[in-house]
């Protein structure tokens, strides 16, 4: 078994699970990353592999156990232990009012972002423990403490990642597993890409951060490693915003 850390980074392909993953190799943690874009995720541990990371790409869709199952497989194989899990993949999803908002999107919407932290956890949580203790952290959103109009799934799917990382640290901090959750306001991701296009929009989105600015993936990935690393050694079921102070008005 290696002394290296080790961590998997679900929806590591670009934005903020990207900077995750850049951000543990850069720490010399070992990576495992998981996304369904196979084609960015291979490119991506290849470049930190060229850059003297340990690196492995894993396939993984999310919202489906067997896929977690396989991640963690993966890097107790090739690492032979897991210490922290970022559980960042998630879609925007449709938007549209309450009443309105399709059952399937509503669906596909809870079974990635929420279901999809829950089924990381129940895979990751054994491994962390057989590996001596460590960290999960659930990328959550702003969105996870306030709503808004037009996205009734996603705020729910994020409101119901926040209870469930409270759920999961009183369950298993005393075995040696810290949870906590972030809360990103808006960055920039592939997630917002099309809204920024426009630049009126661009802008009404800057000015929702009393900051006056939109968040770089890089931001959230500093605060990521930090509640994952021993410097964060007390801290275990906390909500943390990275917002700008948006959250703050």
């Amino acid at each position: 078994m290696t002394t290296t850390p080790v961590a998997i980074v679900t929806g590591a392909a670009s934005g903020i699970g990207k900077a995750v993953a850049e951000a543990y190799a850069a720490q010399g943690t070992a990576v495992v990353l998981t996304d369904v874009q196979d084609e960015a995720g291979e490119a991506l541990a290849q470049q930190l592999r060229d850059g003297g990371a340990q690196a492995t790409y894993v396939h993984c869709d999310v919202s489906q156990l067997a896929d977690h199952q396989k991640a963690v497989k993966v890097a107790l194989d090739t690492y032979g232990r897991l210490d922290y899990a970022v559980n960042n993949a998630g879609i925007g999803g449709d938007q549209g009012p309450t009443a309105d908002y399709p059952v399937e999107s509503w669906q596909k919407v809870l079974d990635i972002n929420l279901t999809g932290p829950f089924l990381g956890m129940k895979a990751q949580i054994p491994a962390i423990i057989a590996s001596g203790g460590g960290a999960i952290v659930n990328v959550a959103s702003i969105l996870g403490m306030v709503g808004f109009s037009g996205a009734p799934a996603y705020t729910t799917a994020k409101h119901g990642l926040v209870g469930l990382t409270r759920a999961a640290a009183l369950d298993h901090s005393a075995q040696g597993v810290r949870v906590n959750v972030v809360g990103p306001g808006f960055i920039h991701t592939p997630m917002i890409s099309g809204l920024e296009e426009n630049p009126d929009m661009a802008a009404m989105l800057a000015q929702l951060h009393p900051i006056g600015r939109i968040g770089e993936p890089e931001e959230v990935a500093n605060v990521i490693v930090f509640l994952t690393s021993p410097a964060a050694s007390f801290v275990t079921g906390s909500y943390y915003a990275i917002d700008g102070a948006y959250l703050a008005r």
